[in-house]
């Protein structure tokens, strides 16, 4: 008897696939300011859901607001929020005040939004240049990104740069780090699967044996490979 393929297996929503919702402390994201708003870093706390640290700011004293670290925050630091502050590591404001060529992350895709750009560990964007309303962004990824200059955005690096470059040793420790974001571990590569596991099972060596371009329209159990291309074959 044939067993489901994973993109079945996640459709039905098993714990396998579940990301553990008490590891993910809280959300991060920048605090609404109609004003200038000071802080100060009260902590530094680890946050397993992302594998890095988040800092808690106490704001104007009073309030205590959790967000994304980034390299060089200490302990005791000031950091400001909203549009008349510096280009310092660690404030937050609107792209539109900042200069080209600055380091960013935790940008806003939408103004006030709290922030959806550019927050894994050791990421960062470039500010291109101003056009307008409008700031080009170069992402982690390389794509040049237009967006509001309204949108607020920090100065910096997000902390916990280089954590991949340490390896993980031990199968157990790749287990765990994986199931904190939902992912299955050990994983089985298709070719190597029986044909009534997966489409591109079975046969006497580890080859497809079938065209892996798939209909939008396919069926749950045949949507693998490359999904309604467009394109085939290598790039010219």
């Amino acid at each position: 008897m044939g067993k489901r393929i994973i993109s079945q297996n996640r459709g039905k929503g098993t714990s396998t696939y579940r990301a553990p919702p008490k590891r993910r402390k809280e959300p991060l994201i920048h605090p609404k300011a109609e004003e200038t708003l000071c802080g100060e870093i009260t902590e530094l706390v680890h946050d397993p859901a992302r594998h890095s640290v988040f800092a808690r700011v106490a704001i104007n004293n009073k309030i205590v607001k959790p967000i994304l670290a980034v390299e060089g925050n200490y302990v005791g630091q000031k950091i400001f929020f909203g549009e008349n502050v510096e280009t310092t590591i660690g404030n937050t404001l609107p792209l539109s005040k900042i200069p080209d060529g600055s380091l960013v992350c935790n940008i806003e895709s939408k103004p006030g939004d709290g922030g959806k750009f550019v927050r894994a560990t050791g990421t960062y964007a470039t500010v291109i240049s101003h056009e307008g309303d409008k700031t080009y962004l170069e992402l982690p990824s390389g794509v040049v990104k237009i967006i509001n200059s309204k949108c607020r955005a920090t100065i910096g690096i997000v902390a916990g740069g280089g954590r991949k470059e340490k390896p993980f040793v031990k199968a157990g420790k790749r287990y765990h780090s994986l199931k904190s974001k939902a992912a299955k571990y050990p994983r089985t590569s298709a070719v190597k699967m029986n044909s009534v596991d997966h489409p591109f099972g079975g046969g006497g060596h580890k080859h497809i044996g079938r065209a892996k371009t798939v209909s939008r329209n396919t069926p749950p159990g045949r949507k693998v490979g490359s999904i309604s291309a467009k394109k085939t074959g290598k790039r010219g």
